[in-house]
């Protein structure tokens, strides 16, 4: 296995550094006008420091948003209120960024014109260091194969299709984390499950900084521990709702500090169009899902995730592919019925999916233990004290 294990490491820092040697020769100014507002958002936040979250336009001073307009041939560079990704406040006061802070403050870290480079190479690091773990740690064939194949494919998706938005790199970061501490979480040490549960619930918080639509990736989540709390009703469970709800507060601080400077109230974005339009079902959206290399990987984790529940032989894991599968099952349907389509939407709620399976095979050894009480043995509570 020591052979097997060499070979594919070779394999995924050649990817990785195949990755690097492309991302080395991307422009900031490729016309995508989501690009400029994230990268308005990191000036504002070099320029005013933490007084960056406010992106009213009439802050625009220094002529840095029609300059980059003007570099991409934008028509109306010089008009204020043609911005793209920019919107009127409902009072009618100001006109603001509708994108969170998250991207534009990991933007902020890096020196201005050389941006959007290092924060991909990094990030390209990181999921690099997250697939070699998974590799090394596996101890089985079926878990090595897995380790193999994945690690090797999130590195390739860390240029298509992460490229397409600089809010995937983070994002994508994220979703390796929350996937393994989700795996921890069931698979690991029981003393330390109120940490992982609060763990997951901040960086799950955190994911929609990046994008907001990321706070859909929380929905299985609440879904799981509201319904183990209802069929447990005790202390256990209750703390683990309480804590995973709290934690996820206080991830989206940065959210809601965003939404009150700029909208005048923590609960109500800037967003507006059809990005806060009513759930329904368009033809056309369905057939670009299914005509998109999306779909494959849809599929891919929607019989990954039956299969790892019939194969596991760990409670814990059974109990983690309920967790999964449902979360995937409301993020599907969310996005099924947005009436938005991109080739990155549904990449989140994958990655996140296919991280918590692969590192709770990679964890999972032994067969599964009986939770015993006074009157003889029982299944293990939704969320009870899981083996190790």
């Amino acid at each position: 296995m020591k052979a097997v294990k060499v070979f594919f490491s070779l394999l995924i820092l050649a990817i990785l550094a195949n990755n690097v040697r492309l991302i080395s020769q991307w422009s900031e100014s490729r016309g995508v006008y989501d690009d400029i507002c994230y990268l308005r958002q990191a000036h504002l936040f070099q320029r005013f420091g933490w007084h960056g979250l406010d992106t009213s336009l009439a802050r625009e001073t220094d002529g840095y948003l029609a300059g980059k307009l003007r570099s991409i041939a934008f028509a109306e560079w010089n008009e204020p209120t043609k911005a793209p990704c920019h919107t009127e406040t409902a009072d009618g006061s100001k006109r603001v960024m509708t994108p969170p802070p998250g991207t534009g403050f990991v933007l902020a870290l890096f020196p201005e014109g050389f941006q959007v480079v290092p924060l991909y190479v990094l990030a390209n690091l990181i999921i690099a260091g997250f697939a070699l773990y998974g590799l090394w740690r596996a101890r089985e064939s079926a878990s090595l194969a897995l380790a193999a194949v994945f690690g090797a494919a999130s590195i390739y998706f860390m240029i298509n299709p992460a490229k397409a938005s600089y809010s995937m790199a983070p994002t994508m970061v994220v979703c390796a984390l929350v996937g393994l501490c989700t795996a921890r979480l069931f698979v690991g040490d029981d003393r330390r499950r109120l940490l992982m549960i609060a763990a997951v619930g901040v960086l799950l918080g955190l994911s929609a900084s990046f994008r907001i639509a990321n706070v859909v990736l929380a929905a299985g989540y609440f879904l799981f521990f509201g319904v183990s709390f209802l069929v447990g009703r005790n202390r256990e469970t209750f703390a683990a709702g309480l804590t995973l709800g709290l934690a996820f507060l206080v991830g989206m601080l940065p959210v809601f500090a965003a939404n009150l400077v700029n909208s005048g109230n923590p609960l109500v974005s800037a967003y507006g169009g059809q990005d806060t339009a009513p759930p329904s079902l368009d033809p056309a959206v369905l057939r670009a899902y299914l005509s998109d290399p999306q779909f494959p990987l849809i599929v891919v984790a929607c019989i990954w995730t039956p299969l790892l529940w019939r194969i596991a032989n760990h409670a814990g894991v059974r109990q983690l592919t309920l967790l999964v599968g449902g979360n995937l099952a409301l993020n599907l349907a969310f996005f099924a019925t947005h009436p938005v389509f991109t080739q990155y939407y549904i990449i989140p709620v994958l990655m996140l999916s296919f991280w918590t399976m692969l590192f709770a095979a990679v964890f999972t050894r032994g067969p599964a233990k009986e939770v015993h009480v006074a009157d003889g043995p029982r299944a293990p509570e939704m969320i009870s004290r899981i083996p190790n």
